[in-house]
């Protein structure tokens, strides 16, 4: 198989987790695996790279690493074109202009090419029986069509978010007849498979293409068990309850806002949260605005009132941060169409969890039935502050029994028990496919003429 999989480990990327399960679990059901990706220097200017990730990648998976990189995170001044240097703003105007022209994809469009070498490079090496290409970026896509087109390698799709419908929004992002538009039918029209992250998303694909309805699934994110601490949290009131939110911060400042509003409020309030801290963790922005915009001040600001931004976290500090956390605070941009895959590794720690989005969230129908889980308020400062106060008390009031049975409410969602099941199925629609394929070309042979013999 080759998996186009830009976001691969040493990535520090959320998708990349997601991956490496991906990669893995076709090794382990007998395929060789080669993943095409982008170098390490590419992360390196972008959202950062975690060498960590690396330790549970099969060592049996081969990695190609192409000399890709967005051109706009450059933030090595010395290396700027005269026309970037004196109008840089009319410079990522035509750069996008640019790379909209090969594909229909602002920031990676232009990377087609390249892309599409790389496929029948690696094909031309060690032929293939079947490619999977992982979105964003969607210009993956025209490489899984360029090897269908020269080679007809079947291949399917994990879209994971969707590509026409913002799932932040919950509205189209594109009609059928636009050159997007046209790219997706036109791959989901050859496609084995498409794999999308939740329920809602999966709705809107099979609405939109029914023709095609029978080949989406859900392919949830799940989460890694080595990222729970995997036993029954006690706190220490002495030392302060430990709020803590790790992932990426990508909401926006006034979400954030919002939150720290309520968690100044119940600390106020609750005698419980007189000396509890809030810790944040993870990556804020990219490029040269990494930990140098709005958020990394508002979260410097609120320090006050034990707010602490202690940076990315290494995959594996992961279940040593959990471990020292009372309760977790679960930020999230979108509605019906967001899921998360934080969600799944925050029930499984345990903990109390506190919502810090809208009601109408697919989160929500995740942690429903949740025994730690104080609900979901919306974006209200009132809302959220009872939340807290809830979440201190659950901390130090919920019996050993009843955090056991929050762990286990995760138990289901394991990203090895979701990702096994979902390469298995595309295995065996692989399999379908060939001998369908296989049948109709004999079924064929079985009308020609035999040698010599008469036409018919």
């Amino acid at each position: 198989m080759i998996y186009l999989a830009i976001g691969f480990p040493p990535a520090a990327k959320s998708c990349a987790y997601r991956m490496r399960e991906t990669a893995n679990q076709f090794v382990r059901q007998g395929w060789d695996v080669t993943v095409v990706t982008i170098a390490q220097e590419s992360w390196e200017r972008d959202s950062g790279v975690d060498l960590t990730l690396l330790e549970q990648v099969d060592p049996r998976v081969r990695i190609v690493e192409l000399p890709l990189s967005r051109e706009d995170l450059e933030t090595d001044i010395g290396l700027y074109s005269e026309e970037r240097a004196l109008n840089p703003n009319g410079w990522v105007t035509r750069l996008r202009r640019r790379q909209m022209e090969p594909f229909p994809e602002p920031n990676f469009g232009d990377w087609r090419g390249d892309l599409e070498q790389a496929v029948l490079k690696v094909h031309a090496e060690q032929p293939a029986d079947l490619l999977l290409a992982s979105c964003v970026p969607y210009v993956n896509l025209a490489a899984a069509w360029k090897l269908w087109e020269e080679a007809k390698v079947p291949y399917a799709v994990d879209f994971r978010d969707g590509w026409s419908i913002d799932v932040i929004e919950g509205v189209e992002c594109f009609a059928r007849d636009s050159a997007e538009g046209i790219w997706e039918q036109r791959i989901l029209d050859h496609a084995v498979s498409l794999w999308v992250v939740n329920d809602p998303i999966a709705e809107h694909y099979r609405t939109r293409y029914p023709e095609f309805a029978d080949r989406v699934h859900v392919v949830r994110n799940g989460y890694d068990a080595d990222s729970s601490p995997g036993r029954v949290h006690r706190p220490d009131t002495g030392a302060g309850l430990a709020f803590g939110y790790l992932g990426t911060v990508n909401f926006t400042v006034p979400h954030l806002e919002t939150v720290l509003d309520a968690w100044r409020a119940a600390r106020e309030r609750e005698p419980l949260l007189a000396n509890a801290t809030f810790e944040v963790r993870g990556h804020i922005g990219n490029g040269s605005g990494r930990e140098a915009n709005r958020h990394a001040e508002v979260l410097k600001q609120a320090e006050p009132d034990g707010v602490r931004f202690g940076g990315p976290a290494a995959k594996a500090e992961v279940a040593s941060i959990y471990a020292r956390w009372d309760a977790m605070v679960l930020i999230l941009i979108g509605g019906r169409y967001v899921t998360s895959g934080k969600v799944y590794e925050y029930m499984a720690t345990g903990l109390p969890i506190v919502s810090a989005h809208v009601v109408e969230h697919d989160a929500s129908n995740v942690l429903d039935g949740h025994p730690l889980w104080t609900g979901a308020p919306g974006l209200d400062v009132a809302g959220l502050t009872e939340s807290f106060v809830r979440a201190a008390h659950m901390a130090v009031e919920t019996s050993d029994e009843v955090h056991a049975e929050a762990m286990a409410h995760a138990d289901r969602f394991t990203r090895e028990a979701v990702m096994s099941v979902a390469v298995k199925t595309l295995i065996d629609d692989h399999a379908a496919l060939h001998r369908d394929s296989a049948g109709d070309a004999a079924a064929l042979a079985d009308t020609q003429p035999a040698a010599g013999g008469p036409s018919q």
